[in-house]
């Protein structure tokens, strides 16, 4: 497999920006590349919601899902998105790999390069774990599943992808993101992802948990990528007139000692409760990347309502992750021409 297969933008649009061979964020994607995306996953859609849930576009590729932390739903659509593609999936267990034995990260991406693995499925619990795959990798092509705090690219993909099926644009709609916003890499990419397609991001929480290193207003300059962002701590009055609220599970494994007094008082000031998203617009959307937490960052009236597109943000997933599998091997032409 050649090292640039991932350059689908120099494929389809000669005059676009170059995307780099691995997906590590959207901080890469144009409109016009989230726009390709999507084309292509509504396509990848109707394979699994129709029939016959079977593709030959990767017969012969070779996918490996490497997981540092626990994951269900980002490793089932994963591997989903691979066979229904015909592509071999290979699941690794990290408790039951030579990683338990001292073999070092770096190691570890050697041994799977020399087994000639084409695509690299990573979530590791250290930020920047992924990018070091991709420095030292030169035959395999490196997805991120999730680093740390810092970044989720196929999860904001498939919200966006989610929020493309209810809406004909983004400009500026008030989408509304409450939560621990500093230790959520969903959080990050998905505001990457706000800015670029014209949204007016608002986010909420205590004001211990929003990373002011990024949105403080000293960084209020046109080359950061988060100037766009607004904060309002005060939930019930970021939440009026919303047209999405995404609430956020709170990251307690990465948290220290003191961040929060108590669940009890996070739940009394941010959580989504039915009067709270009353004061959102009619027609809200209500997202939540999971596992929802009912209860604490949401009410349970909220979380099964008629304005929830959670299980829609699930299923879009798989065809999100479809589309990235088949624009980083150069399929997506096949089913885009």
């Amino acid at each position: 497999m050649q090292k640039n297969l991932h350059h689908f933008d120099k494929v389809y649009r000669e005059d676009s920006p170059v995307i780099t061979p691995h997906l590590l964020d959207v901080d890469t994607f144009s409109q016009q590349d989230f726009e390709l995306t999507f084309s292509i996953a509504n396509r990848m859609k109707k394979i699994y919601t129709v029939g016959p849930k079977k593709s030959s576009l990767l017969k012969g590729i070779t996918i490996a899902t490497l997981f540092y932390e626990p994951s269900t739903r980002t490793r089932i659509s994963f591997e989903a998105a691979g066979k229904m593609l015909s592509a071999d999936v290979i699941n690794l267990s990290v408790d039951n790999s030579s990683t338990r034995k001292g073999e070092s990260f770096y190691d570890t991406m050697l041994t799977l390069q020399s087994n000639n693995i084409d695509l690299l499925v990573i979530r590791h619990n250290h930020s920047g774990a992924p990018y070091m795959a991709a420095k030292h990798l030169e035959k395999t092509l490196v997805i991120n599943a999730g680093d740390g705090s810092h970044a989720h690219p196929t999860q904001a993909l498939a919200d966006m992808f989610t929020l493309a099926q209810h809406m004909k644009s983004l400009k500026d709609k008030k989408v509304l993101i409450v939560g621990d916003v500093a230790h959520s890499r969903v959080a990050r990419s998905n505001l990457l992802a706000l800015c670029t397609l014209g949204a007016k991001p608002i986010i909420s929480g205590p004001p211990n948990l929003i990373p002011w290193d990024l949105f403080g207003k000293q960084y209020r300059v046109d080359s950061n990528p988060f100037n766009k962002v607004s904060i309002m701590p005060d939930l019930d009055q970021a939440i009026i007139d919303a047209d999405v609220v995404m609430t956020l599970r709170l990251q307690s494994e990465r948290h220290s000692k003191g961040l929060l007094p108590s669940l009890r008082e996070y739940a009394n000031l941010w959580q989504v409760t039915t009067d709270r998203l009353a004061k959102a617009s009619t027609n809200v959307l209500l997202m939540h990347p999971g596992p929802m937490n009912i209860g604490v960052e949401i009410s349970p009236e909220v979380a099964y309502s008629t304005n929830s597109v959670v299980q829609e943000q699930v299923s879009n997933s798989i065809a999100i992750r479809m589309a990235i599998l088949l624009l980083m091997t150069n399929k997506g032409r096949d089913v885009n021409e």
